[in-house]
């Protein structure tokens, strides 16, 4: 697939909702367990139930890439080894690592290797150097320039991955310190508390606050590339990645599918203007922090942050409404108890769970056994889906802010 014409849109999740968001639209997926990746909160597949979610993975013929990508400490080797045994069994199709204690573990196993953005590998001659322990695919640091990335892909033979949606870390190739030494959660640890997307004063040396364009000074806006795919493919990269394996399924099917449209209407010379625009309002109608095009063009000034924004700038949000509590098939209705809000008769939901993604429309529901137009907090109603949902999954109500 190396500089292919058709690079593989590679999306992150975390479980097997946000399988189902982005089946559609991506060629392959990339995850984690619930031990040394870089997304602790993300814990619903583990080692126990990898084997699963990989057949579900491959069922929906898509590839199946996993994510070995923290630090791995003294204490941890023992994690290294578990991890890269049960990814073997699973058949994975590849394992996302950096660290040479993990790479070597995965060699010996027989298991395709990808090298983690986390090396920061910025030339050929890294590239190279990965490429002979084994690896067929880089992940180029966030950090380089569309020019220098052609110049590293015209020099190797190993597969070029690079980022083109989704968050960016204030520090080199992710590996940042900041929340390690404000609360004790290390990044490198998959622990990151986000110290970078708080408020913050400047100080000068007198004491006084100095002036600033907003407090959110190391908040870095959100990549997006979606108006640059004939560069991407000319600067032969091979896959594209989006981040996002904390971001909601919503967030999933949306990205997913507008890169999917992006990449195929470049190849098949109907990429207009009036689609990248179409496609820039879609993926700003779900959480985003504002965008840019990162380090492609260019080392980022001022216009790579969002200082006055919080952490989402989208104009929609989700707001949570209430909680499953029983699915009857025969009727294809739901009983919700609804917690935090009411809701009413055409108002667009979402219902999620770890195997669940439904989004829709409120059609119908019932309170009492009787037909309302609208229910409140409080209620316990019988709500219309349009397809299964489980007990205990959760409704969110999605709206202008």
């Amino acid at each position: 697939m190396h500089k292919s014409s058709k690079p593989e849109l590679l999306v992150g999740v975390r479980n097997l909702s946000g399988l189902k968001a982005c089946s559609e639209y991506a060629d392959a997926v990339y995850f984690s367990t619930d031990r040394l990746s870089l997304r602790t909160k993300a814990k619903e597949i583990t080692l126990e139930t990898l084997d699963d979610f990989v057949y579900e993975v491959k069922t929906r013929g898509l590839k199946a890439y996993l994510a070995v990508n923290s630090t791995v400490n003294e204490e941890r080797l023992g994690d290294a080894s578990d991890v890269i045994a049960a990814a073997s069994n699973a058949g994975v199709d590849a394992v996302i690592a950096w660290d040479p204690a993990v790479i070597l573990r995965a060699q010996k196993a027989g298991l395709r290797i990808h090298i983690s953005t986390q090396a920061n590998i910025t030339n050929h001659e890294t590239a190279d150097f990965y490429r002979n322990l084994g690896a067929e695919r880089v992940v180029l640091s966030r950090e380089l320039s569309l020019e220098e990335i052609r110049k590293i892909s015209q020099q190797t033979e190993v597969e070029i991955e690079t980022f083109v949606h989704g968050a960016m870390c204030m520090a080199v190739s992710g590996r940042c310190h900041l929340s390690a030494y404000v609360l004790g959660k290390s990044g490198n640890c998959g622990e990151c508390t986000q110290p970078c997307r708080w408020e913050w004063e400047l100080h000068g040396e007198n004491g006084i606050v100095a002036a600033s364009l907003g407090k959110y000074l190391l908040s870095a806006k959100d990549l997006c590339m979606i108006g640059h795919i004939p560069e991407l493919l000319e600067a032969g990269i091979s896959a594209f990645k989006v981040e996002g394996r904390l971001r909601d399924p919503g967030y999933l099917e949306m990205v997913s599918r507008c890169y999917r449209e992006a990449i195929d209407a470049c190849i098949e010379g109907d990429y207009t203007p009036e689609k990248i625009e179409t496609w820039r309002r879609e993926l700003a109608s779900v959480y985003n922090r504002g965008f840019s095009t990162g380090f492609y063009f260019g080392v980022p000034g001022l216009e790579g942050f969002s200082p006055e924004k919080d952490m989402n700038a989208s104009e929609k949000q989700r707001r949570a409404v209430g909680i499953i509590e029983n699915y009857y098939t025969k009727q294809q209705a739901a009983a919700v108890r609804l917690l935090e809000e009411g809701i009413s008769v055409g108002d667009e939901i979402v219902i999620e769970g770890n195997t669940t993604y439904l989004r829709q429309q409120v059609h119908s529901i019932k309170k009492n056994g009787e037909p309302v137009e609208r229910a409140e907090k409080g209620d316990t109603i019988g709500l219309a889906v349009e397809g299964q949902v489980r007990k205990n999954d959760r409704v969110f109500m999605i709206q202008l802010k």
